[in-house]
Parts: C-alpha cells; sequence; structure tokens
C-alpha cells in the first residue's frame, strides 16, 4: 500500500452469457478508506473483541506520539452512553492549514489518508508508537460516526465524518486558550462482531502505557456505569518512577530476594534504553519487552541484547567471587532468568518486524546498545550492592541445581515422545487423521466423561485425552517436579511438544505439534473452573507459544436442558434457559422440565456430540493473550502462595460470578 489511495483487487470472474473475458472491467479499484472497509483485518488484526479495542488503541497511540515529543501531558479516554469513544489530549493539536498537495485541510488528510501523518516527518516526531501510519484514517474508515475538535492556534475548529467520508469542511466553531485534539467515533456494527467495548481490556492498556510513559496521566472514564454515590466508573493512572514501578506492579504477589529494583537508564547513538529488573523467589522468567510502546510478545534483538548482557556480567561477577567453584556442572543462560521479573523499553525510530505476528523486533543494532546498557549498569550495581549480588548468585546456582535434576526428567518426557518410538499415553483415544491442522485433542475432565466423550466424538479428526483429578499447580513447583508428574509428561507426549528449540532451550518446540486445536473440555462447575485455571496456567507458563498461536480453546457445555414433550432447547445461560420456557412453556415454569447440567457425564454420548463436540454446533472460546504482562500478574496472583490479593481479586470480581446456590 502506498500514497496513492487505491488498493487494486482482482476478482475470479467466471464466465458468463455475457461474457466470458477477463478483462479490464474485472480489475476493481479501491479509492481511499474502501479498502480498509473492505479488508479491516489487515489493518487492525479483527473484527472482533482486539480488533474493536485496537481502534482506541490507535487513537491513543497519536495523543502518546505528542507525549513523546514533549508537548503532551493528559490524555482522557471516555467510553459514552452509547457505546462510543472520546479520546482527549492536551497536545498540540492536529494541523488544519491546506495541505497543497492532497488541496484539502491537514486535519482531513490525516483523518482521510493511509500512511499520512507527521510520524513519517522526522522533524515532528523522532519515534512514534503507531506501526505504519494507518492508524486514525483506520479508525475513520470503520466507524459510523467521528468528530474531531482541534484547539489550536486560539481557536475551536471541527470536522465530522461518516465511514470515511467527510460530512462537510473543517468549520470554526469557537475561541480557546488550550491546545489539543479531541477525537470522538462511534464503531461500526457492520463491520464489528461486537461493539461493546470492554472496560478491563482498555483500564489494563492504559496503565500499562502510564508505566511505559512517565509522568504522564492517562483517565479511563466509563459513562455507562455509575457507582453508589452516583459517579461515573473512572480510573487514572500516574506514574512517577516508569518501569520501576511496572515492575513492583507485576511482582505485587511475589516474595522479593534483593532490597532494589535495579533500574537502567541509557542513551546509545538515537536509541534510548530503559530497563528495571528484580529477583523473586519464583522459578519462570518473567521479561516483558516494548519497542515505541508496543508489547514485543515475540521478542527481538532486543531481549537478545537484555539476556547477553545479563548472562556475561553475572556470570564474570559469580566467577570472580569463586561462589561456582564447588558446582559440578556448568551454568547455563537460563539459570540466570529463573525468578527474574524485568520490562525492557527501547525507542527506535525505523522499527524493523517480523516474527509470526510481526511482533518481534529486527534492528540489529538495536541489541548492541541493550547489551552495552546493561552490562555497564548491572556491573556497577553489583560491585555497589555486594549483599544483592550474592543472592542472585546463590538463586542461580540454586536454579543451576534445579535445572539438572529437570533435566532428566524432561528427557524421560522427550523419551517418551510420539516419534521416538514408545507410543502414546495409554488413556490417549487418538484420530485417524494425520494433518495436525485438521486434528483437534480433548482434554476431559474425569475418565466417565472421557468415556462417554470417546463415544460420541468424530473419530476421524477428534481425540480424547481423559485428565484424572486436578493436574499440578505450576505456579508453586520446581521444574523438575513438573517434568516428573506423569499428567504432565503424557500430555507433552499425547501434543507432540518438547522443550528446548535452536533460540531458546526453555522455549517450546511446535515442529511435531500433533494438532491445532487443543480444547480443554471440564464441568460446569466450582472444580471445572479450577482444573480450566490450573491448566491454563500451566500453558501459559510453559506453553506460551500454543496460546500466542491460536490453538488453545476451552469448551462450553450447556447449563440447562428445557423439555416439554418432544420439544427441547439446550440453554449456554440463564437469558437462553428464560427464553426456552416462554417458547416452549409460554412463559410458565411449572409447565417445562428443566434438566441443570452440572458434569459431562450428565450426558449421554450423543447429547455431549450435539452440544458442546460438533464443529457445526458447539461454542469454543478461543484463549488469547490481550496483554502478557496483565496476565502474568493475574496467575501469580491467583495461584501463587500469597492469599491477601487473591481474596481481594475474588470479593472485587465475584458480582461477575454465576454460583448454583
Amino acid at each position: 500500500m502506498d500514497n496513492s489511495k487505491s488498493e487494486v483487487n482482482v476478482n475470479n470472474t467466471k464466465a458468463t452469457s455475457n461474457s466470458n473475458e477477463y478483462s479490464a472491467d474485472s480489475i476493481q479499484v479501491l479509492e481511499g478508506l474502501e479498502a480498509v472497509r473492505k479488508r479491516p483485518s489487515m489493518y487492525i488484526g479483527d473484527t472482533g473483541l482486539r480488533g474493536l479495542h485496537h481502534l482506541v488503541y490507535e487513537v491513543v497511540d497519536n495523543s502518546i506520539d505528542e507525549a513523546l515529543a514533549g508537548f503532551c501531558k493528559n490524555i482522557q479516554v471516555f467510553i459514552n452512553e452509547d457505546g462510543s469513544i472520546t479520546v482527549i489530549d492536551d497536545g498540540r493539536g492536529i494541523p488544519v492549514d491546506y495541505h497543497e498537495k492532497e488541496k484539502k485541510s491537514a486535519l482531513e488528510v490525516v483523518l482521510t489518508v493511509l500512511h499520512a501523518g507527521g510520524k513519517f516527518d522526522k522533524d515532528s516526531y523522532k519515534v512514534s508508537g503507531g506501526l505504519h501510519g494507518v492508524g486514525v484514517s483506520c479508525v475513520n474508515a470503520l466507524s459510523i460516526y467521528l468528530k474531531a475538535e482541534v484547539y489550536r492556534d486560539g481557536k475551536i475548529y471541527q470536522q465530522e465524518f461518516s465511514i470515511g467520508k467527510p460530512q462537510g469542511d473543517v468549520v470554526t466553531i469557537g475561541e480557546t486558550d488550550r491546545t489539543g485534539t479531541t477525537i470522538t467515533f462511534k464503531p461500526d456494527n457492520t463491520i464489528f462482531t461486537t461493539v461493546e467495548y470492554n472496560f478491563e481490556i482498555l483500564e489494563s492498556r492504559l496503565r500499562e502505557l502510564a508505566f511505559l510513559n512517565k509522568k504522564l496521566r492517562l483517565t479511563l472514564t466509563d459513562k455507562r456505569e455509575k457507582d453508589e454515590n452516583d459517579n461515573f466508573r473512572e480510573v487514572t493512572f500516574f506514574s512517577e518512577e516508569g518501569l520501576k514501578e511496572f515492575v513492583l506492579f507485576l511482582d505485587e504477589n511475589r516474595e522479593k530476594i534483593i532490597d532494589n529494583i535495579i533500574t537502567i537508564e541509557y542513551v546509545k547513538g538515537s536509541v534510548p534504553v530503559e530497563v528495571a529488573l528484580q529477583y523473586n523467589n519464583s522459578f519462570s522468567e518473567n521479561v516483558h519487552t516494548y519497542v515505541n510502546n508496543i508489547n514485543t510478545i515475540e521478542g527481538g534483538t532486543h531481549l537478545a541484547g537484555f539476556r547477553r548482557g545479563l548472562t556475561r556480567t553475572l556470570k564474570a561477577y559469580a566467577d570472580k567471587s569463586g561462589m561456582l567453584a564447588k558446582l559440578k556442572f556448568d551454568i547455563s543462560g537460563d539459570d540466570f532468568r529463573e525468578g527474574l521479573t524485568a520490562v525492557i523499553s527501547v525507542k527506535v525510530a525505523e522499527p524493523q518486524f517480523e516474527g509470526q505476528t510481526k511482533t518481534k523486533l529486527g534492528n540489529n543494532e538495536v541489541m548492541g546498545a541493550v547489551d552495552q546498557a546493561v552490562s555497564e549498569a548491572l556491573g556497577n550495581y553489583l560491585e555497589e550492592n555486594p549483599k544483592d549480588a550474592r543472592t542472585i548468585v546463590q538463586k542461580v546456582i540454586l536454579a543451576a541445581t534445579a535445572r539438572h535434576a529437570a533435566r532428566k526428567a524432561r528427557e524421560m518426557v522427550q523419551r517418551k515422545s510420539v516419534l521416538s518410538g514408545s507410543g502414546l499415553p495409554g488413556k490417549l483415544a487418538d484420530c485417524s487423521e494425520r494433518d495436525a491442522s485438521a486434528c483437534e485433542v480433548f482434554f476431559v475432565e474425569g475418565d466417565s466423561a472421557g468415556g462417554t466423550a470417546k463415544q460420541g466424538r468424530d473419530r476421524r479428526f477428534q481425540a480424547i485425552m481423559p485428565l484424572r483429578g486436578k493436574i499440578l499447580n505450576v505456579e508453586k513447583a520446581m521444574q523438575h517436579k513438573i517434568f516428573e508428574n506423569e499428567e504432565i509428561k503424557n500430555m507433552f507426549t499425547a501434543l507432540g511438544v518438547s522443550i528446548g528449540t535452536e533460540e531458546d532451550s526453555k522455549a517450546v518446540n511446535l515442529e511435531k505439534l500433533r494438532y491445532h486445536k487443543i480444547i480443554i473440555m471440564t464441568d460446569a462447575d466450582v472444580d471445572g473452573s479450577h482444573i480450566d485455571t490450573l491448566m491454563m496456567t500451566f500453558f501459559f507458563r510453559y506453553m506460551q507459544d500454543l496460546i500466542a498461536n491460536g490453538h488453545l480453546y476451552i469448551a462450553a457445555p450447556p447449563l440447562y436442558l428445557v423439555k416439554k414433550g418432544q420439544q427441547e432447547r439446550y440453554c449456554w445461560n440463564e437469558e437462553d434457559r428464560l427464553k426456552a420456557i416462554e417458547e416452549i412453556g409460554k412463559g410458565k415454569d411449572g409447565s417445562v422440565h428443566v434438566q441443570r447440567y452440572k458434569g459431562l457425564g450428565e450426558m449421554n454420548a450423543e447429547q455431549l456430540w450435539s452440544t458442546t463436540m460438533n464443529p457445526e454446533h458447539r461454542i469454543l472460546k478461543q484463549i488469547t493473550i490481550e496483554s502478557a504482562a496483565e496476565a502474568d500478574r493475574i496467575f501469580s496472583m491467583l495461584m501463587g502462595d500469597d492469599v491477601p490479593p487473591r481474596r481481594e481479586f475474588i470479593e472485587k470480581h465475584a458480582k461477575y460470578a454465576k454460583i448454583d446456590v
């Protein structure tokens, strides 16, 4: 896509009685923003919940760019009563003067031309949060209504749009002594599968942005909801110390083992590097990386530089201190990262992204910058804080000893892998299809439901793996205990995955993954939900790439069967139940029989197939990671040792829980 404002779409034309020619008439040119409306997923990822919220991020990113340039201190986001969004900032305001090349106002250019904006001009913005400069114009194209108000040069300017088309020219509607931009938009419900904004998703992103851009105030107000004092639901985020506070927030449910959070601020050439890190008593590595405020969940050169600098500096200190003298095996790079929580944020003028989801940084110059920053600052810290330095090295030695034990357990798992010839777990009922992309496996709670699922499945492409009770809580277990656990060994073997890739010895290797849909199927009760959470904790900590690649799902069995004579309706929630009673019982509870399913075993094979396993009728919830940092914090809080934060979380969210009394 370039600045010509058009995209060519070639239609596959079929011969008809009028024409069997493939001619110039077959070529369709999409003018202006029509391309965005035709293929929205190319620009915002998808047209579901994630894409809907992405619209808000695109507008907020423009305001963040003003903050990065030093002109914006406050950003306010409102979810309005009608479901529209308003974003207000106190930056310089989008220019409104005449754009010679485009023959229209600069404001209209920014809102109607793809790849237009100040971020392509090095003098306007040194770095920018937006990826491709398609931002606000995409939001405009996908909104049934958008209004831009600009406060600039003592005047208030306004222009309105509908599905990307101006509804008039820029007009002056008043005078002002402030500067900034206000964008209000309402997403198009013919494009998006849902147009209802989720407060928690926006809250999580704005909190993240506040930590990444210290001394910037971000406020989120929900005008759809009021508290007991008749005030709108509102949160404000402001971080004085940035990444240091981010690490504190991420580790609030973990016990730290060093007194201080190590902070690094460094500029090499044109690359500013910020790092904050802390060691805790957990067994996992929690490193979150950002480039220009974008969460690079696949890592990249900044993560490689961080790991290299950290390993080299700590290894040099440990060797010098003589603490490794009695160790009978080598220390690995992984050992230095166990129990580490870190946030790395770099600003790059022209980032190059690669990888599966375009969230892996490819700029080579960044590796050296981060490596040098970490080596220098961490080296100084270890010399100045010998007590903390010894604590970290002792943690590394403990990790190396545990890794040595875990390697033997892991080798047992690898030896039992599918292609090494020792076969699949005895309880797995495999499918006949060998194309992994067409296969799915159900992890089913209990032998009873597992038996029913085996009878009800389509054995061509559906495999069943019964689980014996609750699996190990991996949040509290050392790695060698995890790989010794029978249920977890069986899961690795059944899925055909192993631990260790060329790039990372701890990463999950999905090359031989046997099923592209992994479905957790449990009872619709408290125990079932607990098993779901234990399973998701395991996948998040040890097979995160499975989630990132869209392989993990949770099945949604029906809660009720409403029956009257030969008529029956399956219901997935209370609304469905009341609707079914209205339809087949004419609204009278007593005239119908309602069965509440508490366990999968209460359904026969045919019922389980038709409601929960048949791809044509079932409901599957796909597990995605919206924010890795927020997911990390919630898993450590829900599944860790610290009880008070968990209790507070449960009390806060109790109103959303659906409990049978």
